[in-house]
């Protein structure tokens, strides 16, 4: 890649292992409006792309998989194994430079199926697309303000969507195929957008008095959960009303995240804690405290007051989710256990991600570069298939009224794990 230098580790059978690693091709000189932090990095959810912002307001479109043969296939997941016309189309997607020309704080794709004679899109575009075809978009957002959306094929600028005050700190795109939007922003509130009605304002929401850091939209597209200072808010996604407050961190809370079935929410803080709640009660499920770990892992230097954390995600599967902190370390947890299953070293890290089907995780920090790791790839036990696919159309108290086992009961709302 003529954009990056690209880094290579030998593949050893220990977990997590750096796969690659992606660096600005040259320094930026730093001015006013960029800088050089990679703030936020995404993986498209058809798994064909990847959104790198790699500072100085700059974002690269990457093709995905890697083109790097060196990359062992043992550790891709099976969609980065193609053959005949799927390998065509891979190699028909180039890479592309979005110039924001603003600092990137945040960056999230979008997708949905446009109807015949849309506006938003040219009449030409549309016809470059079959109808089983998704449209892909990503929204980015900026130091100014402002949300820019981009449509991923063709790296146009579709919209400048305004309206914040301030830092657009995240954002997040309901996963149903509506194109609706939240942005959450510094100005302590949280704007809906619908992009399907060309980038109209639908409602802001202004119960926070602080900062307001991250925002996350449920699978099921029922609750959006954002995090201003301690203060963590549901609000419902069908009248933008607010559900309940959910209180248990001592600091700010600067990371949010659903887990596949909507059925838990994972909140990051400050004050070095990780907590797990179930959404529909707001019960605090479980607490996890970033200390220095026993065993093999080599803690160097690292002071236990720089464990702040700052960013969570969960696993596709909804086992396990990853952690990074300021104490220079990525963790891999379980829903099962209190420790971490596994950490790695990431220098100055800022966010993280999962591959949309497993296997890989990538992080970003304060250097504008992009890891990328093997994460735990486990086959879920039938029993967790089972209550995912029950949770993904049940709520906590619907399970409750069932005429089923106390046991079953509490497995289904991830009380207990057995």
């Amino acid at each position: 890649m003529d954009m990056s230098a690209l880094v290579l580790s030998e593949v050893k059978e220990d977990t997590p292992v750096l796969l690659a690693e992606l660096r600005p091709a040259r320094e930026l000189l730093y001015d006013w409006k960029s800088s050089c932090e990679t703030w936020s990095v995404e993986f498209s959810p058809d798994c064909s792309w990847f959104a790198w912002s790699q500072g100085h307001g700059i974002i690269k479109l990457i093709p995905w998989p890697l083109e790097v043969e060196e990359q062992p296939s043992s550790h891709r997941p099976k969609s980065q194994r193609y053959k005949g016309s799927e390998v065509k189309r891979k190699e028909s997607l180039k890479e592309k430079i979005l110039d924001c020309g603003q600092i990137v704080w945040s960056l999230t794709f979008g997708s949905s199926s446009a109807p015949a004679g849309w506006k938003l899109w040219p009449l030409s575009r549309q016809q470059d697309v079959k109808s089983s075809e998704s449209w892909l978009l990503l929204a980015t957002g900026l130091s100014d303000g402002h949300i820019k959306v981009w449509e991923v094929h063709t790296g146009r600028l579709l919209f400048n969507l305004s309206g914040h005050q301030d830092v657009v700190r995240d954002l997040s795109f309901a996963k149903n195929g509506s194109l609706t939007l939240v942005t959450a922003s510094r100005d302590k509130t949280l704007r809906i957008w619908d992009l399907k009605k060309d980038g109209k304002l639908i409602q802001v929401l202004t119960g926070h008095v602080q900062w307001v850091y991250c925002c996350s939209i449920s699978p099921d597209c029922s609750m959006l959960c954002s995090a201003a200072g301690e203060n963590v808010l549901l609000w419902s996604m069908r009248s933008y009303t607010l559900i309940r407050k959910l209180e248990g961190h001592q600091n700010s809370v600067v990371s949010c995240d659903f887990s596949p079935d909507s059925a838990l929410l994972v909140t990051a803080s400050y004050d070095t804690t990780l907590i797990l709640w179930d959404p529909y009660t707001g019960e605090k499920l479980r607490q996890f405290i970033h200390i220095p770990l026993s065993g093999d892992v080599d803690y160097g230097t690292a002071e236990p007051q720089l464990s702040s954390l700052r960013s969570v995600c969960f696993s596709p599967e909804g086992l396990h989710f990853a952690s990074l902190a300021d104490d220079r370390f990525l963790r891999v947890w379980s829903l099962e256990l209190q420790e971490p299953l596994t950490a790695a070293p990431v220098t100055n890290g800022l966010c993280c991600t999962f591959f949309p089907q497993g296997g890989i995780l990538a992080t970003g920090n304060r250097d504008g570069h992009v890891q990328f790791w093997t994460s735990p790839r486990i086959l879920p036990s039938l029993r967790h298939l089972c209550r995912m696919t029950l949770r993904r159309f049940l709520t906590t108290y619907q399970v409750l009224a069932l005429a089923i086992p106390g046991k079953m009961k509490d497995f289904l709302i991830y009380r207990t794990n057995y």
